[in-house]
């Protein structure tokens, strides 16, 4: 998808302003509380109806105004439209898709599929590993619409014997473990087919950007899949009953990144790590799209933090091999470089809320 106009209304200081950003590359500059992440949250906001900077919508409102709107059109691959909008005030947030209600925020991250770059996104190691699963989830989500069905029947289910465990009623936590187990199963299942087309990319791109050949991915599904999860589950109920949650399962999936067979966390500069974290997203990028034709928007905020001007450019030059469309946030013009390798690009210029356009 790719998103052809930008309307926002009362996003924190930006009062009403409209862009029709470039297909491609498009470049945001300005001082610093200029507006230019609160452009890159609305953005976010359209294609999630959450923010990434708070957990509470209704804070992003700006300041004496009751409500906040973005709404913008969209094009896909087969040239056709679409129109998306969120509407939010102190009770509701409201989803309109070609003007009609009642969707979910899942349709609209359908429609509008969103990877972002930001500050909290280089902690991704150092986070829990529910971060870690987002990420994996994010992709295999956007790769086979399947998945979340699955996942939220697991969720579901979920609750359930966690709430058994809690009440110490074991003799029904059989029958709902049967359920658990086929959906858990479903859920490991696509991340492994997930990841067996994804990790290529990912060596590919480590290569690129590292120039290191030994790095392997690692899945952990949550519990030892040399075993079956019945049999995990079983050996471990005396221990659940007595946390009061499962503890092993698909929900407690993590992966770790190895350099020459340490962890990267421990081997890498974080400017290395950072651009290990930006060759994840990346391939994710770039294997969605070659593999099952979804196209990314990318939002990238704090451009050159950690990065030197060769890694800058060379992070711009594949960003424009993908032919997705990327909005990149910066302090000012001449972080970016001479921004000779990209042949279409837009500039836009935020100041005290408002954006102008200069290319």
């Amino acid at each position: 998808m790719t998103l052809q106009r930008l309307d926002i209304q009362n996003i924190r200081n930006i009062t009403h302003e409209s862009i029709q950003p470039s297909p491609f590359i498009n470049i945001i500059f300005g001082d610093n509380a200029s507006g230019k992440s609160s452009l890159l949250e609305s953005i976010f906001i359209l294609g999630r109806a959450h923010s990434f900077r708070t957990s509470k919508l209704k804070n992003v409102i700006s300041h004496e105004k009751d409500f906040l709107i973005v709404s913008g059109s969209v094009v896909d691959a087969d040239a056709q439209s679409l129109s998306l909008g969120v509407q939010v005030n102190s009770k509701a947030i409201d989803i309109r898709i070609n003007q009609q209600q009642s969707y979910k925020r899942s349709d609209l991250a359908y429609a509008l599929p969103i990877q972002l770059f930001y500050s909290k996104s280089y902690d991704l190691f150092e986070s829990s590993s529910s971060f870690r699963r987002e990420f994996l989830d994010w992709g295999v989500f956007n790769a086979d619409k399947s998945f979340l069905l699955a996942w939220r029947k697991f969720k579901k289910i979920l609750l359930q014997r966690n709430d058994l465990l809690k009440k110490k009623q074991i003799k029904y936590i059989k029958y709902w473990d049967k359920e658990l187990i086929h959906y858990a199963l479903i859920i490991n299942q696509f991340r492994c087919q997930y990841l067996e087309i994804f990790i290529p990319f990912f060596i590919d791109t480590c290569q690129f950007f590292l120039s290191k050949s030994n790095i392997s991915f690692h899945l952990n599904s949550g519990w030892d899949v040399s075993k079956a999860l019945s049999e995990c589950l079983d050996l471990n109920l005396e221990n659940d009953l007595r946390f009061g949650f499962t503890r092993f399962g698909p929900h407690r999936c993590d992966f770790s990144i190895l350099v020459n067979g340490y962890v990267s966390k421990d081997v890498l500069s974080r400017g290395q790590l950072k651009l290990l974290i930006i060759c994840l997203k990346l391939a994710q990028i770039r294997m969605l799209k070659s593999t099952y034709s979804v196209s990314s928007t990318v939002l990238m905020d704090d451009f050159n933090t950690d990065l030197d001007l060769d890694n800058r450019n060379k992070l711009l030059s594949y960003l424009s091999s993908l032919s997705c469309q990327v909005f990149i946030v910066g302090n000012c013009l001449s972080e970016f470089g001479p921004l000779l390798d990209i042949t279409s690009y837009g500039v836009f210029h935020v100041k005290r809320g408002h954006v102008f356009q200069t290319k």
